[in-house]
């Protein structure tokens, strides 16, 4: 991985945050034309607004409509979706009480209330109203994220029942989302321009707040991540593999960590991983499952951004960021996370659940907030990601090998 490649990796990133600057100096320093270039950013927000259900639809349905495992095969994948699953709650409550400590947003942006969850519903009528809708058009609705998800998955498993990858119904599942993630690349595009105009109307409208906001977001989460590393880590290696794991897990783990740095991308790292998966004993059945499956499921560091994301925007509209939340707050980041894919920006899909979920009368002012936190704290977070798959190789192993699996590895090598 030379120079070249990391600076073409980087590049658009870099683009769209020099965008972001100069558009918050323009903001600043001319606020009038920063008001009359918002619809530029408008614009953008109503174009990615058409495309989120059909992606999300085809994302997750083709998703696993094509996966092809049996018996053994099932094992894994079963021990590896449930870890996933856990190591993401655990990033996501870390983060959770990180925010309740340091806030992002000490000074509300807006005087605009933000509509309270479940305000005027029961605790029965909120979770229906969570998970499904009354009819199929409502599905057809940004809106109602997490019953698309979880008509996506159902739809997904019905495939998978019906002929799986090799049926009609799943060659189109899959051609449908490469089409709807290109369409999202043509798209991202246009976003340089429309977030320098994004930037010029929220500072021409919040001034300074915006800027120490996201200074005080990135101080948090930075750090965090490199923490992550050398604690959680170590704790999931020492699990997964018993004694030597760690010591293992340390020099196998840089390579993967600096190639998704360099590539910004769980999807570009997965050859280094498997190459280090190999040299540590790993099972191939194992690493050939967790590591393509990590790529687009496994996102700790995106769960930490989900959090920090939810808690920013509370802070912007002067919203209380209480303990009752977390339970939806944990469902929502391991949700979202799961529906990111493994390319740099991640589809955006996060940031609408997050909207739909939170903010959904606010939507047009909280998506360009969120989708800038994720740009901002993309490289780290595509780092926990992606080394991340590597350590959960460990934890699936123990469970489908026996805790000596390492042992047994490592006098095989001698």
């Amino acid at each position: 991985m030379d120079k070249k490649t990391v600076a073409k990796n980087y590049r658009f990133l870099a683009i769209l945050i020099g965008a972001m600057v100069a558009g918050a100096l323009t903001g600043w320093f001319a606020p009038d034309f920063g008001h009359k270039i918002a619809f530029l950013g408008t614009m953008f927000i109503n174009m990615m607004f058409c495309v989120v259900v059909p992606m999300v639809f085809a994302s997750i349905a083709g998703a696993i409509a094509n996966m092809g495992s049996k018996e053994r095969a099932g094992k894994i994948m079963g021990v590896t979706v449930g870890t996933f699953v856990v190591t993401g709650a655990i990033a996501a409550l870390i983060m959770f009480v990180l925010m309740k400590v340091f806030p992002p947003v000490l000074t509300p942006w807006s005087e605009i209330p933000s509509e309270a969850m479940g305000e005027y519903a029961s605790m029965t009528d909120m979770i229906v109203n969570f998970f499904t809708v009354s009819d199929f058009t409502g599905l057809l609705s940004r809106r109602a994220m997490l019953p698309l998800i979880v008509f996506s998955v159902l739809f997904g498993f019905s495939v998978q029942l019906t002929g799986g990858k090799d049926s009609v119904i799943g060659q189109w599942l899959a051609g449908l989302s490469e089409v709807m993630m290109k369409f999202v690349n043509i798209i991202t595009y246009y976003a340089p321009i429309a977030f320098f105009a994004i930037f010029a109307d929220l500072v021409a409208t919040y001034g300074s707040s915006v800027a120490t906001g996201y200074g005080r977001a990135m101080l948090v989460y930075y750090p965090l991540c490199f923490i992550y590393i050398f604690t959680a880590f170590p704790l999931f290696a020492w699990f997964g593999g018993g004694k030597g794991a760690v010591s293992t897990m340390f020099r196998h783990i840089t390579r993967p960590a600096v190639v998704s740095l360099g590539t910004c991308s769980s999807v570009a790292t997965i050859p280094t991983n498997m190459a280090e998966a190999d040299a540590s004993g790993i099972d191939r059945d194992v690493s050939n499952m967790v590591l393509p499956l990590g790529a687009t499921m496994h996102m700790d560091g995106s769960c930490f951004s989900c959090v920090l994301k939810i808690a920013f925007v509370f802070g912007v509209f002067g919203q209380e960021f209480t303990w009752g939340m977390l339970p939806m707050v944990i469902l929502v980041a391991v949700l979202s996370s799961v529906g990111m894919s493994g390319v740099p920006g991640g589809g955006y899909i996060g940031e609408y659940i997050i909207c739909s979920i939170f903010f959904p009368t606010q939507m047009e002012l909280a998506f360009p907030i969120l989708v800038a936190i994720g740009n901002l704290v993309d490289p780290p977070a595509t780092m926990i990601n992606a080394a991340g798959d590597y350590v959960v190789c460990y934890i699936v192993e123990r469970f489908v090998d026996g805790k000596e699996w390492l042992q047994k590895a490592m006098s095989k090598s001698k």
